[in-house]
């Protein structure tokens, strides 16, 4: 009993605005419900006939059309992504930084931007080969400055 009125206070709470109302539950759909969903837009789309209704010419031209919509999309998606990866790939070198650039070339090279560093002595071989294997590095990944 102590279930029912603690609800009914939640209905009070909320008919207040002290408590949010209450989510409104999503419709399941069950099976059919899908099934004739897709029924309703293949018939839209073949001019109102069922799909038991079509001969197989009818249904191949379907199934061509959809691939093909399907396959524009893909090429569509594929040429935004290509579209976004160049317009990142505009470093690909090692640059020297002093200590008056570090702020604009590492703590303000925008958001998304990755930053490499390597502080190294001149006259140091490893700092040399570490500077070829960056050099190399940056050309691989030219998004990463």
């Amino acid at each position: 009993s102590s279930g029912i009125n603690a609800e009914y206070g939640n209905d009070v709470l909320r008919k207040k605005g002290i408590i949010p109302q209450k989510a409104k539950e999503e419709p399941e759909f069950t099976e059919e419900m899908i099934q004739e969903m897709m029924d309703d837009a293949i018939r839209k789309q073949m001019g109102g006939k069922k799909p038991e209704e079509m001969d197989l010419h009818e249904l191949s031209d379907l199934e061509d059309e959809e691939d093909e919509e399907f396959l524009a999309q893909l090429r569509e998606k594929r040429m935004a992504e290509m579209r976004a990866a160049a317009a990142l790939a505009k470093f690909g070198s090692v640059l020297e930084i002093s200590g008056q650039d570090y702020v604009q070339e590492v703590n303000k090279a925008g958001d998304g931007i990755w930053v490499v560093l390597h502080l190294y002595k001149q006259g140091i071989p490893l700092c040399a080969l570490l500077n070829q294997h960056m050099q190399l590095l940056a050309s691989k990944f030219p998004a990463t400055k």
